[in-house]
């Protein structure tokens, strides 16, 4: 069973050397926990797509520890150095134009990377050490659940990695924003995620392209978390475009669980469970999959989950529920 480590100086020196050297583990970001290995090295990558049993046709996020970092292997542009002026580090990652530094397991084969500068302060210490980026998609069985702690990692891929670096619960609890810029002059949402598709806007000034396609030609994704079953539980997940009434909560059967996004006035039944207080989209976001994961190990037969309002967050929140729910 993989260790769960402090990030102590010690521990965050030998665990650079460990990913230096091929290995793989599990890191704390400010999105989701991810599943780390050195971006130059094919055969640490290969490690990543065998642990979580993840299809070879979808690329892996590259992360770095700054802008200047890109220039050695993809080709930045002047809308991403907006962006990154304005939102890095954050969760916001860039599609762009590839060097032949990244192997082509990392990019499905892809003439485009996809990068990342995370802003979680465990996962900058270790990465600032490193002369080399570190691909690291969600630290998950493929298509299962996004893990937002440590102990979810442990849970789900224990038994595949020898190392999880502690880091916390993760603050956002949703995955980055991926915004194509493979053409500067037509920006497009890719993956709608932590960051807002409205602030982006107002930075660039202009309004960008929603998704339309996630896959070329061969079926191939350009991002991550673009397949329409993803983030699922094993139980079965029915969502409602309408609040969920309250006679219907009174009346609820016991072997379905409900999943408000606010907390009702009366919730006094075990199987009724809220992702904030108020509606907050924000607090309904960091809590969404850890509690997805809470309610799928319950013994439940059914979950029945209320859609956000589809505007900010809300985008990102209901673009998992409804990857969660396809059938």
């Amino acid at each position: 069973m993989a260790d769960i480590l402090k990030p102590t100086d010690e521990n965050l020196r030998n665990l650079r050397e460990f990913l230096r050297l091929g290995g793989l583990l599990a890191v704390p970001t400010e999105t989701v926990y991810g599943l780390a290995a050195n971006a130059l090295d094919a055969k640490a990558c290969e490690k990543i797509f065998e642990a979580k049993k993840r299809p070879s046709n979808d690329p892996l996020i590259c992360h770095v520890a700054s802008y200047e970092a890109l220039e050695s292997f993809c080709e930045p542009n002047d809308v991403s150095k907006t962006l990154a002026d304005a939102f890095w580090p954050g969760p916001l990652t860039f599609v762009l134009p590839k060097k032949d530094t990244i192997p082509g397991i990392v990019t499905a084969g892809l003439d485009s990377v996809a990068v990342r500068s995370p802003n979680h302060p465990v996962f900058r210490k270790l990465i600032e050490g490193c002369d080399f980026p570190l691909a690291a998609p969600s630290a998950n069985p493929f298509a299962y659940i996004s893990p937002t702690q440590a102990i979810h990692v442990q849970a789900n891929l224990g038994d595949q990695i020898e190392y999880i670096l502690d880091g916390g619960p993760c603050e956002h609890g949703l995955e980055s924003t991926i915004v194509d810029l493979r053409d500067p002059a037509y920006p497009e949402i890719l993956r709608y995620g932590a960051l807002p598709v409205e602030l982006i806007e107002n930075a660039v000034k202009r309004r960008l392209l929603r998704p339309t396609r996630n896959s070329d030609h061969a079926g191939v994704s350009i991002a991550p978390g673009s397949l329409p079953k993803h983030y699922s539980p094993r139980t079965p997940l029915d969502l409602r475009p309408n609040a969920v009434s309250e006679s219907e909560l009174v009346e609820s059967d016991q072997k379905t669980a409900y999943l408000l996004l606010r907390k009702p006035v009366n919730a006094r039944a075990n199987n009724i469970h809220w992702l904030s207080e108020n509606g907050e989209l924000e607090a309904i976001a960091s809590s969404l999959f850890a509690k997805l994961r809470e309610l799928d190990n319950a013994g439940y037969q059914k979950i029945i989950a209320e859609e956000a309002p589809e505007l900010g967050l809300g985008l990102a929140i209901n673009d998992r529920l409804r990857r969660a729910s396809f059938r």
